[in-house]
């Protein structure tokens, strides 16, 4: 088991207000030279140094809650690459290397990813095998000490519930739903942002919200309809720094720090509690969202 933390995601929430989540995931690692179609798990052992450097990077910025490095360590992910066979050791180390990382007084949150899979009759699917595969990430990851779980970047309605009910079955830690709407203002899967809220509103989560999905104008309206759905229910906020352009070799995001913060800041005065970054937001963003939170 990992270390116990005195301060829970509940009462951290609670004395603080608004917290502020971590960043990127695999655009920063990418930047610190992991190579092209490299899964960001397999540095949770091919170069753990700069998994922990990441998370302590924005713990200094400013971030209260960092996620470990499990989007894509459901086995049913795990399938594609390398690292088969090994989810749960992928997350207990994952919560490891973040806990090191994150230091005193912040919370580890255990990061769930999609399953990648398309649920039956469109894909293969099921109920009971995508239950059983975030029900194994979720027990492992709370073995590893994690404080919460973020079941993020969600685009059907189905997969939540079941995602949920996997975590639920496994643990009692706190759960956070956050939904991708890459569509503009619905999800891949045609999910409004009110449908999404309410399919999972009654299940007590400790959170639900948006996270990655297109531009920042985007994500203005999506957050107003979460807000407006979420009723009591804390709201999560996590949006990619504006939309990826190519420029020459690179892949450059619109949103520099002082833009992404003057949003977030904006979400934040709308009335969501715990907010960050998705792709392409840094260390140097989250510590310009820190700022305009007045921290």
């Amino acid at each position: 088991m990992g270390t116990v933390q005195t301060t829970s995601f509940t009462e951290l929430l609670a004395e603080r207000g608004v917290l502020i989540a971590d960043g990127a995931t695999g655009t920063n690692y990418q930047t610190m030279g992991m190579e092209p179609g490299v899964a960001p798990e397999e540095w949770l052992f091919d170069a753990p140094e700069r998994v922990v450097e990441l998370h302590r990077a924005f713990a200094d910025a400013g971030a209260d809650i960092v996620l470990t490095c499990t989007f894509g360590a459901t086995s049913l992910r795990l399938v594609e690459g390398p690292l088969i066979g090994r989810a749960r050791e992928v997350n207990l180390r994952a919560a490891e290397l973040a806990r090191e990382g994150a230091g005193e007084g912040r919370l580890v949150a255990g990061s769930m990813g999609p399953t990648g899979a398309l649920i039956e009759p469109y894909g293969l699917l099921t109920h009971d095998a995508c239950v059983e595969a975030y029900a194994e990430q979720a027990l492992a990851l709370a073995d590893g000490g994690v404080d919460l779980l973020v079941l993020e970047t969600l685009f059907a309605v189905e997969e939540a519930v079941w995602a949920l009910e996997g975590a639920r079955s496994a643990t009692d830690l706190p759960v956070v739903v956050s939904f991708s709407f890459d569509m503009g203002t619905r999800t891949m899967m045609g999910l409004s942002p009110t449908n999404a809220v309410a399919a999972v509103a009654s299940s007590g989560v400790a959170a639900v919200g948006t996270n990655c999905g297109r531009s920042l104008e985007d994500t203005d309206v999506v957050v107003a309809e979460v807000l407006a759905a979420a009723g009591e229910i804390p709201v999560w906020v996590k949006p990619n720094a504006g939309v990826p352009k190519i420029v020459g070799a690179e892949v450059v995001y619109e949103a520099g720090p002082d833009m992404l913060a003057e949003h977030v800041a904006r979400y934040v005065e709308q009335g969501a509690r715990i907010v960050g970054g998705c792709c392409g937001s840094t260390p140097a963003h989250v510590a310009a969202i820190a700022r305009a939170l007045g921290r």
